[in-house]
């Protein structure tokens, strides 16, 4: 376990005294890793020697990849060549330490590394090793590399975006974060069930499975059914984006007391009681009539005005860009982001809290690491001393950090 002299923080959280081991690349691992973070556990983000190929993303931030601010947040960073022995004899006495360890290489891949689940547990039998793949550990694909709108393209996803014969692309990287969630629920189960047993436990994650599981509302198929049913969960007509006056306005009103209440305030009230529209059903059938009408009536106002104007009555939102999230009240209120300080980005703003626990004050975010930039600290944690610190940077073994880095 760690000492409260390394990795501790201001604040509480539920996993507060376990420590992470991230070992992955990308967005899924990296992300999932980051909610473990954010629930007080301390992550050793570990990289090779080149470092998270995520950082070598395009990036309008200046210095460093936006995205890899993103999805690591809360990490120590250690650099390690676990190709070179003294870099996996590292590897090995963090694991000994350690309550979790994260990974998403290929199936293949640990066991040539040195890093499978059999020698990682005869290293420390309370581990959690959790192997986050494309496909999963079975099967004819298990080996191939898996990224998120390969797997959306592969499992429905883009044809049911898209309109019929134009598959689309769900943007924003959905079925990595969706996997990161299952990735964090998944480990603190784990954890939980450690607290019962003592024992640690694999635990298996994928972007195949990730990709099914969001898409639980489609994947029932009765014996009765055909092939060509339609899946399609939306509800048609009148729930979606409308033009206005000024900007576009997304309108959620399936309920009948949120439709009457469009009705009422766009000044069709004659809508509301009539029996051709009274569910959701029949007014997707009579769209082709009713959303006509509606559009008509939104262009009295702009979107944010008649945000104003629907209040609590009918459920909406302006469509906006997401840096109007900074400054937005309702974000403002509950905290949700936090302030930053990086060695090279300087300050900024992020994200901090995605869940609230109570009263208790939240761990403290603190910025994504520089390649290897705790690695003589993590180092110096685990016994060694300066000496063979010095040396196993010079062999390459360890990566330490950059000139002019700071904690």
């Amino acid at each position: 376990m760690m000492t409260a002299a390394f990795g501790s923080r201001e604040g509480h959280g539920p996993l507060s005294g376990v420590t992470v081991l991230d070992l992955s690349g990308y967005v899924a691992g990296p992300y999932g890793c980051a909610l473990l973070g954010d629930l007080g556990a301390v992550v050793i983000k570990v990289e090779p020697p080149e470092g998270d190929n995520l950082r070598n993303y395009p990036s309008t931030l200046a210095k460093e990849s936006r995205a890899f601010l993103g999805v690591n947040r809360n990490k120590h960073g250690i650099g390690l060549d676990l190709k070179h022995p003294a870099g996996l004899g590292v590897l090995r006495r963090l694991v000994e330490a350690a309550d979790v360890l994260v990974h998403n290489l290929r199936p293949s891949v640990p066991a040539r590394l040195g890093i499978d689940y059999g020698r990682m547990k005869a290293l420390n039998p309370r581990l959690i090793y959790c192997a986050l793949s494309g496909y999963g550990e079975t099967g004819p694909l298990k080996d191939r590399a898996g990224y998120d709108q390969v797997l959306q393209a592969m499992t429905g996803i883009c044809v049911e975006q898209g309109r019929p014969g134009d598959p689309g692309i769900v943007y924003g990287s959905a079925v990595d974060f969706y996997a990161a969630s299952l990735l964090a629920f998944a480990v603190s189960s784990a954890l939980f069930e450690r607290s019962c047993t003592g024992e640690g436990r694999y635990v298996g994650v994928s972007l195949l499975r990730s990709a099914l599981t969001m898409q639980a509302t489609r994947l029932v198929w009765a014996d009765s059914e055909g092939r060509d049913v339609t899946r399609d969960m939306r509800s048609g007509g009148v729930t979606g984006l409308h033009p206005t006056k000024h900007g576009s306005l997304y309108i959620s009103a399936n309920t009948p007391h949120f439709w009457t209440a469009l009705c009422e305030l766009t000044g069709l009230p004659e809508m509301a009681g009539d029996p051709r529209f009274d569910t959701v059903k029949k007014r997707a059938e009579h769209a082709g009539e009713i959303v006509p009408r509606i559009r008509a009536a939104l262009r009295a106002h702009s979107a944010l005005e008649w945000e104003e104007l629907f209040g609590e009555r009918v459920p909406c939102a302006a469509a906006r860009p997401v840096e109007d999230m900074f400054d937005h009240p309702q974000v403002a209120s509950e905290g949700i982001l936090g302030t930053f300080e990086h060695p090279r980005i300087g300050g900024y703003r992020g994200m901090a809290h995605p869940i609230r626990f109570g009263a208790w004050p939240a761990p403290a975010p603190f910025a994504a690491p520089e390649l290897g930039q705790h690695s003589r600290e993590i180092l110096a944690w685990l016994g060694y001393p300066d000496e063979e610190i010095a040396r196993l940077c010079s062999a390459g073994a360890v990566v330490g950090p950059a000139k002019g880095a700071r904690d």
